[in-house]
């Protein structure tokens, strides 16, 4: 017994030596421990110091990709533009563009020789400088296609990245090119409605709604495009507008050009004839001469004007492209297209009023319009007599198509000025117009425009049951201010159904050549009026006008002259 505890109090001491000795253990372990996550938390410290040195402190003088990318996503978000039945005429899609952080480059001469391969237009020397710059942002080539950034991926470059843009899309390409225009490369519009309405398609998401029917659109581009070829002109023009509203459904200016690659297209097509375009005329502008007669009380549809010679005035000569040599009825001037019947019309009326009354139709100044390319009209400074009679007959004055296109629609529609709009008008909406010319007056002038289609110069635009009307003009241009000899703008201005006008028409050929069919004239009723005469058929198709029995007592009584015409 007594041994036993001996061994037992023998065996203490080393019992309590192993227990300090394993508290000794962990107190070193746990010391060990704290250093080590102090090394890494001193670590972990060093790296978050050094990107924020790298991201933040050394490259908060250059843009980061990133930020770059984002400032421009915000700014590039634009609305698209739709016609007037929503139809797609803009977008925005997303692309892929290729930058680099010439720092993360490792060999900036084999990059630049691979990307140069890979994406044809790249300049390899140029690539290559910079690349082989300071900065930590480069741009490489913007909008890529999807095919060009899968080849780029596949070349596993260091330092060489893709960052998302949009690119601007315009699905009927040229069809739309000078109304809707188009943006730059960061999505700032430099043309037409893009350009225009900049502020509000970058501010807005719902689409920007225009009074464009492309389907209108595609017709008068077809028409203007196949009188270009039968007739060889240079050039051509057409444009729709409703004359109650004052909406514009189509606008064609040929040659036209690919809004989706602008860069290519000639200066000649950019230029938009029926806005930037200034024209004398020509015999469209007795359209406004009758009007005037009539308005100012100078003249009836029955009143005689001598038109048995030539006008003389100082060194210039006024005289008829067919002279009748006889005194006729202002219906008959009107109808057979006089210019002395003209002169004298506006002789009576005076200068004075005359610029009044041209004032009033919006016709000495630039239409307002809400595309920018507008070019004001030339009329003449001062407004001697000798204006007072060429301005009568459509010479000595120049102005867009848009403009004159917009005021014969006053003259048309009950004698309510609207200034034309690419935009489309709310359901419901009343469009704000001014009255320039009496009801009356506009009653007596469609009665007169549709007898020249019936009788006159402009024959070739009748359509049976559609009861079209208006005015030819063919004015030889102008070059270094002398009137060229055969070259000339040949074009047709007027309105349908003339009972009740829905839309008025124009069209313009530039420099257009006669051909065997035309006999070898180039006159607008000869070259013009058949594409119009094509124009009103599809066009009434295209909105469900119906044609109207042209000998029903009503319809003979709105359009009914009660003069002798010969």
């Amino acid at each position: 017994m007594g041994s036993r505890v001996g061994d037992i109090l023998a065996r203490v001491p080393a019992r309590l030596t192993l227990d300090g000795t394993a508290k000794e253990a962990l107190e070193t372990a746990r010391h060990r421990l704290v250093v080590a996550g102090a090394l890494f938390g001193l670590a972990f410290a060093v790296v978050g110091v050094r990107l924020v040195d790298v991201t933040v402190l050394k490259e908060a003088q250059e843009p980061r990709a990133p930020r770059v990318a984002e400032t421009q996503r915000v700014q590039m978000d634009r609305a698209d533009i739709v016609d007037r039945n929503g139809i797609l005429l803009a977008t925005s899609l997303s692309t892929a563009s290729l930058y680099a952080n010439p720092r993360h480059v490792i060999d900036p001469q084999e990059a630049a020789a691979k990307l140069a391969r890979t994406l044809p237009g790249l300049n390899e020397r140029e690539i290559h400088q910079r690349l082989a710059g300071e900065r930590s942002f480069v741009w490489i080539r913007r909008n890529l296609t999807p095919k060009q950034q899968d080849a780029v991926n596949r070349l596993g470059l260091a330092g060489v990245y893709f960052q998302r843009e949009e690119r601007r899309v315009y699905p009927h390409g040229a069809l739309t090119g000078h109304i809707v225009g188009f943006t730059d490369i960061d999505n700032r519009g430099l043309m037409g409605a893009e350009q225009a309405f900049d502020d509000r398609l970058k501010s807005r998401t719902e689409p920007l709604q225009l009074s464009i029917d492309i389907r209108a659109q595609h017709i008068l581009r077809e028409e203007v495009a196949a009188a270009i070829k039968e007739f060889s002109a240079i050039g051509g023009a057409a444009m729709l507008l409703d004359p109650n509203s004052g909406e514009t459904y189509a606008m064609v200016s040929l040659p036209d050009f690919d809004a989706n690659n602008p860069g290519t297209a000639a200066a000649e097509a950019r230029f938009n004839r029926l806005t930037l375009g200034i024209y004398e005329p020509g015999s469209a502008f007795k359209t406004f001469t009758a009007a005037m007669a009539l308005d100012y009380n100078t003249g009836n549809l029955a009143t005689p004007y001598d038109a048995t010679r030539a006008i003389s005035i100082s060194r210039f000569r006024i005289d008829d492209y067919k002279p009748q040599r006889r005194i006729m009825n202002m219906s008959e001037v009107f109808m057979h297209s006089s210019n002395i019947g003209s002169v004298r019309m506006a002789e009576v009326v005076g200068r004075e009023r005359q610029r009044e009354f041209l004032a009033k139709l919006g016709l000495l100044r630039a239409p307002q319009f809400e595309l920018l390319e507008i070019t004001p009209p030339q009329v003449p400074s001062p407004w001697r007599d000798i204006n007072m009679m060429t301005v009568a007959f459509g010479h000595g004055i120049s102005v867009s198509p848009l403009a004159l296109t917009a005021s014969t629609a006053a003259i048309v529609n009950g004698g309510m000025y609207r200034n034309p709009t690419i935009v489309k008008r709310a359901e419901g909406e009343q469009s704000v117009g001014e009255r320039v010319i009496a009801g009356r007056t506009s009653e007596q002038m469609r009665r007169l425009m549709r007898l020249v289609v019936e009788k006159g110069t402009a024959k070739s635009a009748n359509v049976p049951g559609y009861l079209v009307g208006g005015k030819t003009g063919t004015p030889e241009k102008i070059e270094n201010g002398r009137y060229k000899k055969d070259t000339r703008i040949s074009s047709f201005v007027g309105a349908f159904p003339m009972n009740s006008p829905k839309f008025v028409v124009y069209m313009m050929l530039d420099e257009p050549k006669g051909n065997k069919s035309t006999f070898g004239y180039a006159t607008a009723g000869w070259v013009v009026a058949p594409s119009i005469q094509r124009i009103v058929q599809r066009i009434a198709a295209l909105y469900g006008i119906e044609p109207v029995d042209e000998m029903a007592p009503m319809v003979r009584d709105q359009m009914l002259i009660n003069v002798a015409v010969r």
